[in-house]
């Protein structure tokens, strides 16, 4: 994989070049034969997953973070990040928690603990915690396969914790959870696209169907210029190559989240659209990136992008990360109304 991506600034555009080979899409089979150390090089499904990143991406992603946090915490702050991928399986998700753990430690906004045990996210253990940090978790992450009690007490301990104050950030595939496709039931029909844990599906914003494919240049749109969580962007946006996710047309609303940054569907190539699956694609057009809403007493902050090492190398990137995260645990303030009424 051959990625170059220049940040152009603190309050500037970045870029993101990509050429990849069609191996690592998302399409691919899982390998036959797994390494028992995990699997190392794009992503794939089936596989264990790595639970360390690659050192020289550590050192990069470290040269990209800011000096100091954009609010000063109100207390000791505690970030539990879980990377536990129970579909396809991105070799990003350590590099992400990396992120979340360095950020904290060089700014001082919060204290980190890694897991990619979902027995972590339980009531007594949450409770330690401010927010938590789903990195790019895929499928059922939070079910125990054999104990379908144990699945649903995770599951609503997550929920509790967000509706009774705390915070959930989410990168990447931390929408790629509890959804299905059904197939139609006669020939030529529609493919209905399904939540399968609607209470999530509506606190993390939506639930994934399609991602346009490398090298696929994207041009974002930034929706709330005065927003803190996008301090870092230039007014006009910026370009990126990276897999861009899309939600399902019923699965995400601005009704319900202020959307921080989208696809600038408009300056879009005809030929991009095109890509999109022509039984599933959204008719408004419509393709948040990033955002954040209130659910409960507690707040979200999701961010689409993430799915590429070379990501994290940007300062612009990491920056909105950070006060996304700040926002989630509670310390930065930010207009979280509904971007349409």
């Amino acid at each position: 994989m051959n990625l170059r991506l220049m940040a152009l600034g603190l309050s500037a555009a970045f870029v993101a070049l990509v050429s990849v080979s069609p191996a690592t899409y998302a399409q691919q089979a899982a390998p036959a034969n797994c390494p028992p150390e995990g699997f190392w090089g794009g992503f794939t499904k089936g596989c264990p997953q790595r639970q360390s990143a690659v050192p020289s991406d550590i050192v990069a992603m470290m040269a990209a973070l800011p000096e100091k946090a954009y609010a000063t915490p109100k207390s000791v702050r505690r970030v539990l990040v879980l990377g536990r991928a129970a579909g396809w399986v991105h070799t990003s998700i350590p590099l992400a928690a990396k992120m979340v753990e360095y950020l904290g430690d060089k700014t001082g906004a919060w204290m980190t603990t890694i897991t990619y045990d979902a027995a972590d996210i339980n009531a007594e253990n949450l409770k330690k915690y401010d927010a938590v940090f789903l990195a790019s978790t895929t499928g059922e992450f939070l079910n125990d396969p054999n104990d379908k009690a144990v699945s649903e007490a995770r599951k609503k301990a997550l929920l509790d914790f967000i509706k009774n104050g705390k915070g959930i950030a989410g990168i990447h595939a931390a929408t790629d959870c509890y959804h299905a496709t059904i197939k139609p039931s006669t020939p030529g029909g529609v493919p209905t696209l399904s939540g399968t844990w609607p209470e999530f599906n509506e606190a993390i914003g939506g639930f994934f169907k399609f991602h346009w494919v490398y090298p696929t240049l994207i041009r974002v749109k930034i929706d709330d210029p005065t927003s803190p969580l996008n301090a870092m962007f230039s007014p006009k946006g910026y370009d990126i190559v990276d897999e861009t996710y899309t939600f399902a047309q019923d699965s995400f609303t601005r009704k319900r989240v202020h959307v921080l940054t989208s696809v600038n569907y408009d300056k879009m190539s005809a030929e991009d659209k095109a890509k999109e699956p022509a039984a599933t694609k959204r008719t408004d057009g419509d393709y948040a990136i990033s955002y954040i809403q209130r659910v409960g007493q507690g707040r979200v902050f999701y961010e689409s992008h993430g799915h590429d090492e070379k990501i994290y190398f940007s300062r612009p990137f990491i920056e909105h990360m950070l006060a996304g995260i700040q926002y989630a645990i509670g310390d930065l303030p930010a207009d979280d109304s509904p971007s349409a009424k």
